[in-house]
């Protein structure tokens, strides 16, 4: 799991061969006037603008992926978001589901980290993470990059 700033962008940027690409074009979109919904950047690459009603840590759900990093960015509001290493996740709840590339668990967070608009977070194969969590409604940014190229 990375936090980061936007402004500092650069060597986050050579982690990956489509990372410098999502970030030249996270900095140059108006996400105020971007609709809801799904779109295809190309390369396997998708991002995903959505409003979300947070809920308690307690409501909160751990879940990974396999095939795709994600890059998630707060646009209006305040995500409060629960971190577990998938090394120390125990207890599935809900199968790998390859379709969705998702799997999710029942285990609880033992990090918490707050993303403030202007700040993103990038969660790998490897970090178990529990997104939504806080006050009132937020609408955020998911960016789907594939792990492998």
């Amino acid at each position: 799991m990375i936090l980061e700033s936007l402004q500092n962008t650069l060597w986050c940027e050579k982690l990956h061969p489509l990372f410098k690409q999502v970030f030249d074009y996270i900095k140059s979109t108006d996400f105020s006037t971007f609709p809801e919904g799904k779109k295809d950047l190309g390369n396997d690459v998708s991002i995903s603008i959505m409003n979300l009603t947070c809920k308690p840590k307690s409501e909160a759900v751990i879940e990974t992926h396999d095939k795709y990093i994600d890059i998630q960015l707060p646009l209006f509001g305040v995500e409060k978001i629960g971190w577990k290493s998938r090394g120390e996740l125990q207890e599935e709840s809900i199968p790998y589901d390859e379709e969705k590339d998702i799997t999710f668990y029942i285990d609880h967070p033992t990090a918490y980290t707050k993303v403030y608009p202007g700040q993103f977070v990038i969660y790998f194969p490897s970090d178990g993470h529990a997104p939504g969590i806080g006050q009132g409604t937020i609408r955020k940014a998911v960016i789907k990059i594939p792990v492998n190229i």
